[in-house]
């Protein structure tokens, strides 16, 4: 009952991410706003998230992680209901991010308490099932939203993922123990607040930077802050008692390689998430509801994959499944950008496939490998650096995929817009890369929906080959600091039997 409490809150964290994302077309119809402030709905979300977790593993390994579960699964479900009621653009952004300081605590608080629930290989599996239902939440969260967009509109998104918070609250209420580390100190709140500024002037001066161009003063002044408020931090964290960080784990190459395994799935998968909704609603015209539908081939794998994986690891390493599944999915990269848009969707389905098949190996294997590289009361910590290190990866990965595709198709506009201002190809190479092709097509009159179309299609191949290198380079260093790594291995049939 402890495993699914964990697990019903891990199944709304990703449908909080895939359904505001098919949502998004529908939500900048209702309520408009810049495309900075419509790409703040999904950012805001995985900011405060990723920011937050380190401070949410400090606060349960001191108060409890019960406590801090049920805390950030309540805040949770309190404000996916007040999403649903927002009335504008900056009600909705500003509770997204509350959204996403709440689920870091339930996830922490979670994850925390299962690993002093389980150990060996019931520990294996546990997270392989957690991995599990992260792929129910990926695969079934876009086909979810679009139906849901289809019968009533965008406000039940935020809803559905309410409701499945409050059915996590009852088995963590009535089941789970309270479990805290004796040697745990206060939080590091210079760390948290040093570490959480640099990260939001960071993400904002990357979804500054199309329009005004990476060598605005603004944007300039963004970047020059992020880097002081990092460095801060490090020093903090250096000098403090009780860090919210410990550096001295990054002398461990091993430690290294997990954080590199955890920021890898953000340019080979989570952008994908965001990215392909907006690509198959707003350039494509699918509706939806079709491309929620098409989405299930990107997340489908995750529904069986991650425990194969688990039962793998009797044989081979979790650093060398991780690796080859990375390279699998750096293949489906390069397959999905010879599909330009227009193509039927089976053309689409399919490398969407491979991409999934690839980072469903290492997805129900990294959280196990995070909580091995530290002593087991330290888990919170190690669960916090870890996921860390993977949501706020996803959500500056977001930013800089999003300013990416956004430059890529300022350059494609300019060989067919030459009578254009620069200010307007920035603004309409900035709505293209959000699916708003009417906007784009209204700030190029003299440019065909056609060309446009074609423009956008060249921008997101090369963009899928970058991520494509990207990929690669990280599989070689998984393959580098963690191919001999390995996980207590799931019992074979016979000793399930014998236990």
């Amino acid at each position: 009952m402890i495993l699914a409490a964990v697990c019903l809150a891990a199944l709304a964290m990703p449908l909080s991410f895939t359904g505001p994302a098919v949502a998004l077309p529908a939500i900048a119809a209702d309520l408009g706003g810049s495309p900075i402030a419509l790409s703040w709905v999904t950012n805001a979300f995985m900011l405060s998230f990723g920011s937050c977790l380190m401070a949410a593993g400090a606060l349960a390994d001191r108060f409890g992680r019960k406590r801090v579960f049920l805390a950030g699964i309540a805040g949770f479900a309190l404000s996916s209901m007040g999403l649903a009621a927002a009335p504008d653009i900056a009600w909705l952004d500003l509770l997204r991010a509350a959204q996403g300081v709440a689920g870091a605590a339930a996830f922490s608080g979670g994850v925390a308490a299962l690993a002093q629930e389980f150990e060996g290989p019931s520990a294996t599996r546990a997270f392989s099932l957690l991995g599990t239902t992260f792929g129910v939440g990926l695969a079934f969260g876009p086909v979810l939203a679009g139906f849901l967009i289809q019968q009533s509109g965008w406000r039940p998104v935020f809803l559905s993922a309410a409701a499945i918070a409050c059915f996590a609250l009852v088995p963590g209420i009535r089941c789970m123990r309270e479990s805290r580390d004796p040697a745990a100190s206060g939080l590091d709140w210079p760390g948290a607040a040093t570490f959480t500024g640099a990260l939001a002037l960071f993400t904002y001066a990357v979804l500054r930077a199309p329009e005004g161009g990476w060598c605005s003063l603004p944007v300039i002044a963004l970047l020059a802050s992020a880097a002081v408020l990092m460095l801060a931090f490090v020093v903090i964290e250096q000098r403090v008692r009780a860090p919210m960080l410990d550096l001295s784990l990054f002398r461990y190459p091993r430690f290294v390689g997990v954080q590199f395994l955890a920021a890898a799935p953000s340019y080979s998968y989570v952008v994908l998430q965001v990215l392909l909704p907006i690509r198959l609603i707003g350039i494509e015209g699918y509706s939806a509801m079709q491309a929620g539908r098409m989405m299930i081939a990107l997340s489908a794998p995750m529904l069986v994959v991650p425990l194969v994986a688990g039962h793998l690891t009797r044989w081979f390493s979790a650093g060398l499944i991780s690796g080859l599944g990375l390279l699998v999915c750096a293949g489906g990269l390069l397959w999905l950008a010879q599909c330009a848009p227009g193509q039927p969707a089976a053309g689409l389905m399919l490398p969407m496939l491979a991409i999934g098949l690839g980072i469903s190996l290492p997805w129900g294997l990294m959280d196990g490998l995070a909580v091995s590289v530290v002593p087991k009361e330290r888990a919170g910590m190690a669960t916090g650096i870890f996921s860390t290190t993977r949501v706020a990866g996803e959500g500056i990965a977001l930013a800089i995929v999003g300013a990416m595709l956004a430059g890529l198709a300022e350059s494609r506009l300019q060989a067919m817009a030459t009578v254009a201002s620069p200010a307007a190809l920035a603004q309409a190479a900035h709505r293209l890369a959000m699916g708003d092709l009417p906007h784009a097509t209204s700030l190029l009159p003299h440019a065909s929906r056609q060309a446009l179309v074609h423009g956008y299609g060249e921008a997101f191949q090369l963009l899928l080959y970058i991520l494509a290198a990207i990929t690669v380079a990280s599989a070689a260093l998984v393959f580098g600091f963690l191919g001999h790594s390995r996980l207590p291995p799931l019992p074979g049939p016979a000793q399930q039997a014998a236990g």
